[in-house]
């Protein structure tokens, strides 16, 4: 009978699910950019500061000397954009970013079927380009008072109302959409993802 009783009771027991708090998440995120994505930094502004700058910004959807203000005890924008300025080889950083996002895929989503959409971005962009710029200089139609951006697109898989990026690439100045697309294929093939279907 007492077998019974604490049967019936654990059966009733709800499971506790894990809660990631915001430290731990921004723990994370951290961690996998300085794995993907080292960069060397001196002074105030060291790798750890630099990436909760940018995660900041982002999150908030707000400029780097924005954050850089709000932010207690952290270098100046000038600093940042300094220390982002090493990137020059945008191939190379694309392919970064790209690992990182694929390091920490559910392993549900990888070696699977899912539905996978893809997005168009463009960000004005005003002046003139420098040599190194024109190549990522995008014309399309009238927005915001220019006809120039920065264009990128991410894939990203579409799970139980859910949004999660597996890929992202810069559009360049004369990509077609297939050559856009065929990139992507390329950046998720070693995930051994079935498509079944492309918004």
């Amino acid at each position: 009978m007492d077998n019974i009783c604490l049967e019936v009771a654990y059966v009733n027991t709800p499971a506790i699910a894990p809660v990631l708090t915001d430290e731990q998440t921004l723990d994370e995120v951290i961690e996998c950019l300085a794995k993907h994505l080292p960069i060397e930094t001196q002074g105030a502004c060291d790798q750890r500061t630099l990436f909760e700058i940018l995660i900041h910004a982002a999150s908030h959807i707000e400029r780097i000397e924005n954050t850089c203000k709000t932010l207690q005890n952290t270098p100046c924008g000038n600093d940042v954009r300094y220390h982002l300025e090493k990137y020059k080889d945008m191939q190379g950083l694309e392919l970064q970013l790209n690992r990182a996002f694929q390091d920490r895929l559910p392993p549900r989503i990888v070696n699977s079927q899912q539905c996978v959409a893809t997005d168009f971005n463009l960000l004005p962009y005003y002046g003139q380009p420098t040599p190194e710029e024109e190549p990522y200089i995008y014309r399309s139609q009238a927005k915001d008072g220019t006809c120039s951006f920065y264009a990128y697109a991410t894939w990203y898989v579409m799970r139980k109302n859910k949004r999660v990026t597996i890929a992202l690439t810069a559009v360049r100045a004369h990509d077609t959409t297939i050559a856009v697309l065929t990139r992507f294929f390329d950046q998720i093939s070693p995930l051994n993802l079935k498509i079944k279907r492309l918004y």
